[in-house]
């Protein structure tokens, strides 16, 4: 059963840094994995913020752009957000995505699975 796990959270100053970790087990060794962190502010949907795809090509929402940084360790399976010069409006619930992609030849089994998010709260 596959499972997924973030860690990092917690209270930071406007300005400062936090780095986010998430780790998933349970994976097929012939997987093709995508990740990506979401996030979620009070009364706001829910938000892609930075994504990875299984050849290495990363994707960012505009309010990031320069300021976090995502990345991947395949052989622990893990994903990480570097979030630099952090600010109040980022603050909100991040929760890590994985896109777990099984291909045979006969199908293609494609599921998503869901850490329980993390808070990162950023003081002003």
């Amino acid at each position: 059963q596959v499972q997924v796990e973030e860690f990092g959270g917690g209270l930071v100053q406007a300005g400062g840094s936090l780095r986010l970790s998430c780790a998933a087990s349970g994976l097929r060794r012939n997987a093709q994995l995508d990740w990506g962190w979401y996030r979620q502010a009070p009364g706001k949907q829910r938000e892609l913020v930075a994504g990875i795809n299984s050849e290495g090509r990363k994707t960012y929402a505009d309010s990031v752009k320069g300021r976090f940084t995502i990345s991947r360790d395949d052989a622990r399976y893990m994903v990480y957000l570097q979030m630099n010069s952090l600010k109040p409006e980022d603050t909100a619930v991040y929760s890590c995505n994985l896109v777990h992609t099984i291909a045979t030849i006969e199908r293609t089994t494609k599921t998503d699975y869901w850490g329980q998010g993390t808070q990162v709260t950023v003081s002003s």
